[in-house]
């Protein structure tokens, strides 16, 4: 007789648990997701027929599972998208795959560049200490910021705090240059507060010396057949979906169903019992009805925060209150359609609306709020209604819910960005064509306050005998989309006695950082 799956959490996490549960088990999944699509934070929205991709999210793994299955849903275009055949850009394409003008489903090959903005300048990112940045930071902040990085090769701190990994790494004044001012953006703290598992977690490969080291191999490196880099220490390139991230949940939410699955939009879980170590129900509501199920199987991806507080009882006192107070950042994007942008492409690549290449930008500049800038028409054009035509854009602030930012209006709020992008020579007023501002809640979970004593809610959680906890908020950790996927994986592989329940959490504990690339 099958057994009965309740997943909350339609994200990432979410879906592959339950697809995983259906290819390799006899469990049923029901998947609960309060929202009403599927995708989590890395769901596509669409504003009269241009998409937002809401965090920018691409899609690279060093895992083969990871890998195999995206390249299940969606392929690898086998030909030219429309800004590779306008623009005559080579790609490493699938042979025999999908054509992107006529196919709806695939992936596209793209290249990756993302850039800091910092003094009305451009630096890579990572920096790098080339001639473009000596040019860009002046002869006296070179010699600083080269100093400065000796003096941190020979001398660590004790790394206490990120300010301390981050210094390490760079040296005290580019880290005062270009990290200080956008982390403070980001998580609304000074590097100092911020735990240092943070940078283990997201940039732990990242150093100046690996930097130059990468940049010098890029510029000297022998090639392939055709023409490609065979070593690198970034990602150069990455594959996307067609039509935006959301693409990939929706596939495969799709293909759940088909299994088997049951998911449920608009279901937000509003209580869990517990008893003798184990889930014994949860209660959800969807359109005003109370539902409830009787689960064999938990695996939550829902915030660690609302998972505990939803537990009737028997949650010990202070494991619920360092819940209540887990620090989390939430999110505000505008999507912003222009006639063009003031910076012009000063760069070898080429781009539809000659505009600058970039995915993204870093907005280091102290005399803003905006933390980062999305280009969605070099994510890929589909995305963009007319994208020979006109620049759709993504601005990222990140805020508390209930904070100055949060309370500010939608059109209000829409006239303080523009004002931001006027203000740092990215935009002229006038080219603005259309906006929309989109609110997400516990869009990052934060490494400061009370997380330092994350060790006891995680102790209790484990005493759940059927409860997984997967994915970004169902750890309480900064994962990408693969490694959110695998934690569902591993933890499907737990459920069969393939791995251990520990496994799951220690998934992203070790390796490094996912836009890294092993060397060939």
């Amino acid at each position: 007789m099958a057994k009965t799956a309740v997943i909350i959490g339609a994200g990432p996490a979410g879906l592959t648990a339950a697809l995983k549960l259906l290819e390799e088990t006899d469990y049923i999944p029901v998947v609960l997701e309060m929202d009403s699509q599927v995708g989590g934070i890395a769901k596509t929205i669409t504003y009269k027929k241009n998409r937002m991709d809401l965090g920018g999210h691409r899609f690279f793994t060093k895992n083969e599972r990871v890998n195999t299955l995206w390249n299940e849903l969606l392929p690898i275009q086998g030909s030219p998208a429309l800004d590779d055949k306008i623009l005559g850009r080579q790609k490493p394409l699938n042979r025999g795959g999908p054509d992107p003008e006529q196919r709806e489903e695939v992936m596209l090959v793209r290249d990756r560049i993302s850039r800091i903005y910092y003094n009305r300048k451009f630096f890579d990112y990572p920096v790098t200490l080339n001639m473009q940045t000596i040019r860009n930071m002046g002869f006296r902040k070179t010699i600083s910021g080269g100093f400065g990085y000796l003096h941190s090769c020979i001398i660590k701190r004790p790394e206490a705090s990120l300010e301390d990994f981050m210094i390490n790494r760079f040296g005290k004044p580019l880290y005062h240059m270009f990290f200080q001012d956008y982390t403070k953006k980001v998580w609304g703290k000074d590097p100092s507060q911020i735990d240092a598992s943070w940078g283990a977690q997201r940039i732990k490969g990242l150093s100046l010396k690996k930097a130059i080291a990468g940049a010098l191999r890029k510029k000297f490196a022998a090639t392939d057949a055709q023409g490609r880099q065979v070593e690198t220490s970034l990602i150069e390139q990455f594959t996307y979906p067609k039509r935006g991230p959301g693409q990939m949940w929706e596939v495969m939410a799709r293909r759940v169903v088909e299994m088997g699955g049951q998911l449920m939009l608009g279901a937000r879980v509003t209580g869990i019992t517990v008893e003798d170590g184990k889930i014994t129900r949860v209660l959800c509501q969807q359109n005003g009805i109370t539902i409830a199920y009787v689960p064999d199987v938990v695996f939550s991806s829902m915030p660690i925060k609302d998972l505990i507080l939803a537990i009737d009882d028997g949650v010990p006192i202070e494991v619920k209150q360092l819940a209540r107070n887990l620090p989390y950042r939430d999110f505000i994007t505008v999507g912003m359609l222009l006639d063009k942008l003031v910076l012009k492409n000063q760069t070898k690549m080429r781009t539809l609306s000659d505009i600058v290449p970039d995915c993204w930008m870093y907005i280091q500049e102290p005399d803003v709020k905006l933390g980062r800038l999305q280009i969605f028409n070099n994510w890929s054009p589909y995305l963009v209604n007319s994208p020979k035509q006109t620049v759709w854009v993504g601005l990222e602030y990140f805020c508390n819910e209930g904070d100055e930012l949060w309370r500010m209006g939608e059109e209000d709020f829409i006239s303080f960005a523009t004002s931001e992008l006027v203000k740092i020579g990215i935009i002229h007023k006038e080219d603005v064509k259309d906006a929309v501002q989109i609110k997400v809640k516990k869009a990052y979970p934060a490494y400061f306050g009370v997380y330092h004593q994350f060790h006891k809610i995680k102790s209790y959680l484990d005493t759940i005998e059927n409860l997984y906890c997967i994915g970004r908020n169902g750890q309480h950790r900064y994962n990408n989309m693969d490694h959110s996927m695998l934690t569902a994986m591993t933890a499907v592989d737990a459920l069969g006695g393939k791995a251990s329940r520990e496994d799951v959490w220690n998934v992203n504990t070790e390796e490094q950082y996912h836009e890294q690339k092993e060397r060939s």
